[in-house]
């Protein structure tokens, strides 16, 4: 069928289909955000986890093949394109969560030592989450412009780039470990 060659025409009925399940279950604004939020935060954390655990090892053994393509396809097309999605995949999933943490009887980014419910656990996710957006953008992105070539840098600039990129990509993907024990923990009696 045609229509699955079309990513907006799929996308599309992924969203009357869930827009439909929405007001059969009646379900309120709040529901809506945290649903909004889980598939920001899927598309951004899928692509964390694609540039730890498939980008980076696929490049270095680009690199390395001399009979090979070389990692220009990846560099070029790929790269770019998935870093777009990936810091605002970030952006989404921060924003959507602090609209989700505003409700009142959830408490927002507070570490509170006696909370009931998981509150604490999930602002320890929320505090976590947000180290993590302040890594893509203050960090990652700036640093793979220049590793990408889409800012001018010379050679010692790119390898010094390529590390702080990589660290602060490696520090966010263990981040992520305790920050989604948080983000699930909250909704399945995890607290502390």
């Amino acid at each position: 069928m045609k229509i699955f060659q079309s990513l907006p025409a799929v996308l599309v009925i992924g969203f009357v289909l869930a827009g439909a399940v929405i007001a059969a279950a009646g379900a309120n604004a709040w529901g809506l955000i945290v649903w909004l939020h889980v598939l920001a935060g899927i598309t951004w954390i899928g692509l964390l986890y694609y540039f730890n655990f498939v980008q980076v090892q696929a490049l270095a053994e680009a690199a390395g093949d001399s009979g090979g393509p070389g990692p220009a396809g990846i560099s070029k097309y790929v790269a770019p394109r998935a870093l777009w999605w990936f810091r605002w995949g970030a952006l989404a999933t921060w924003l959507t969560g602090a609209a989700a943490l505003s409700v009142p009887q959830v408490g927002g980014f507070g570490l509170h030592f006696l909370a009931q419910n998981g509150v604490t656990v999930l602002g320890v996710g929320a505090w976590l989450g947000t180290i993590m957006l302040l890594n893509v953008w203050g960090l990652i992105w700036p640093n793979q412009k220049k590793v990408l070539g889409l800012t001018a840098a010379g050679d010692e600039a790119k390898a010094r780039a390529k590390t702080i990129a990589l660290i602060a990509s490696r520090t966010n993907t263990f981040l992520s470990i305790p920050m989604l024990l948080c983000m699930v923990g909250h909704g399945h009696g995890i607290s502390f």
